[in-house]
């Protein structure tokens, strides 16, 4: 009898533990779901906007243990826009605040803080990524560049109604802007940095010329980790948007960008508007091409 007694209060004591344990565990929502497993933490990042719609990513954790079957330690700074050394958190910020969900821009406002602009370029310029760095660092580079650049070269001259307006209708190829030891035009960094180096249709979704028939600019920086998952998102959100293609069964009308960079896009162009569309075209499909509005994207 003493023996079952001892037994029964060492079973209560232990359930009383195991009860407090579970009191003092606490929930915390940080705005992201996670599944782990003793060898991999994934991190789920949901975005909604009228533009992008919603877009979920699953961004990899980097993960520590301080000894044998000792928990995870998540670090958070895998899913930072700074990302292997260079940091495009200024830009991301400076886009947040004055750059709207569909990509409308308010150049004033950058314009009355220019010298963040000024400084971020200055940043790039000196940062150009290595032969070493990773494709997608080097692709987020590119295009940040080229929207900061464009950027750049508007508020310098605002106000104006369209970036056609400047340099005799030949803003794209001045070459005004230092990347290291080397002197870019828009156009060299687009055909030369982007174009040339990476096989990447989805690019024409990315750069950004400041018109309104030009693919909305997105509000974030690119970087290396977002990048994948961002251009899949700009390109099914362009494609399906009336403003800029229309789409039926039989008949497409499309944005002059698929008819300027053809060749960047599969020869079979219908193929590749249904690998996004929400309506199923035909194959036979007539295809047609919408004027290009050059007006300025701004607010």
């Amino acid at each position: 009898m003493k023996n079952i007694k001892s037994t029964i209060a060492i079973m209560a004591i232990a359930v009383g533990f195991i009860s407090a344990m579970d009191g003092n565990q606490k929930t915390e929502n940080y705005g992201y779901h996670e599944t782990a497993s003793s060898t991999n933490t994934e991190r789920t990042l949901k975005t909604t906007n009228e533009v992008n719609g919603e877009l979920t990513i699953t961004l990899p954790v980097k993960q520590t243990r301080n000894k044998v079957n000792a928990p995870f330690k998540e670090d958070k700074t895998t899913s930072s826009v700074k990302v292997k050394g260079i940091d495009h958190s200024t830009f991301d910020a400076l886009l947040t605040a004055n750059v709207s969900s569909s990509g409308k821009v308010d150049y004033q406002a950058i314009k009355d803080k220019v010298i963040v602009l000024d400084k971020y370029l200055d940043y790039l310029s000196q940062n150009v990524p290595k032969f070493s760095a990773s494709k997608n660092e080097k692709l987020a580079f590119w295009i940040n560049a080229y929207n900061a650049s464009t950027i750049k070269l508007l508020v310098d001259n605002y106000p104006v109604e369209s970036i056609m307006d400047l340099y005799g209708g030949k803003a794209f190829d001045n070459k005004w802007l230092s990347m290291g030891d080397e002197k870019l035009s828009l156009n060299d960094i687009e055909n030369n940095k982007i174009r040339a180096k990476f096989n990447e249709p989805r690019i024409h979704f990315a750069v950004n010329c400041a018109a309104k028939s030009c693919p909305p600019i997105l509000n974030r920086a690119w970087t290396a980790v977002n990048i994948q998952a961002y251009l899949e998102v700009r390109a099914k959100t362009f494609i399906n948007n009336s403003a800029y293609n229309k789409l039926s069964v039989g008949s497409v009308q499309i944005s002059k960008i698929f008819e300027w960079y053809a060749k960047d896009f599969p020869e079979d162009i219908v193929s590749y508007l249904n690998k996004y569309s929400n309506t199923q075209i035909d194959a036979d499909a007539q295809v047609s091409y919408i004027e290009y509005d050059w007006t300025l994207n701004g607010k």
